[in-house]
């Protein structure tokens, strides 16, 4: 007859295997789906940059920025631009000027209404595909199709105690909050559901987020943020 151990042992090793097998799922899946979508990724970098010209913007139709990664690692991450170039100069600026957007900042680490997004960057963010290259990140392994959201490292000292939880798993495209119903989700709110994902992970979770990502997005709502 098997110890109380013996039993807590067994039972500790069957959910490792168990965690070891979801995470070889999911990574293979995201390769499937980054080598996939990296094919339609060229051609639509040519029809960003075409729409880009036509709005008489012709700076670089890409972003990067560091952005928090599993384990708190930070990488480098990739978009299509859908800001001004001098985005973040123009948010301190506008912040130190106007006390209720900055207070709407604060809460929501967004502004509903964003002076710096562009033309162009609108009808990218409608129809989510300001997020395509974020593909390239997903084939390096620095990002997963599914997971939380990738933080601005400025940020972590506003995600409190939400930050361990967080970052037990790899950002990802889409997530847990972008198809929960709540876009307009205060900062706080946002951490607590990306929290309860990182603790709540799993295969059938997973499958749920990347359907729902569909209806969002065919719904003209986007996926993530």
């Amino acid at each position: 007859m098997k110890t109380k151990r013996e039993l807590v042992e067994k039972k500790k090793s069957a959910t490792e295997n168990k965690q070891l097998l979801y995470i070889f799922i999911k990574r293979t899946f995201d390769i499937i789906c980054a080598l996939v979508g990296c094919v339609f990724l060229l051609p639509i970098i040519v029809l960003v940059k075409i729409l880009y010209i036509l709005t008489g913007d012709f700076n670089s139709i890409f972003f990067t920025q560091k952005r928090i990664g599993i384990d708190g690692e930070e990488f480098n991450f990739f978009k299509f631009r859908t800001m001004v170039p001098n985005a973040d100069e123009i948010l301190f600026d506008t912040l130190r000027q106007d006390k209720i957007l900055a207070e709407e900042y604060q809460k929501n680490k967004k502004l509903k209404n964003d002076p710096r997004i562009t033309k162009a960057g609108k009808i990218l963010r409608r129809t989510s595909l300001d997020e395509l290259p974020q593909l390239i990140n997903v084939l390096i392994g620095d990002m997963s199709m599914i997971g939380n959201r990738p933080y601005i490292p400025r940020e972590k000292k506003d995600m409190g105690k939400y930050f361990d939880d967080i970052v037990k798993t790899k950002p990802g495209i889409t997530g847990y909050w972008q198809v929960s119903g709540r876009e307009n989700a205060s900062f706080k709110k946002r951490l607590e559901l990306e929290s309860y994902y990182s603790n709540h992970r799993s295969l059938w979770l997973d499958i749920k987020i990347f359907f729902k990502t569909f209806k969002a997005v065919l719904g003209g709502h986007g996926a993530a943020e």
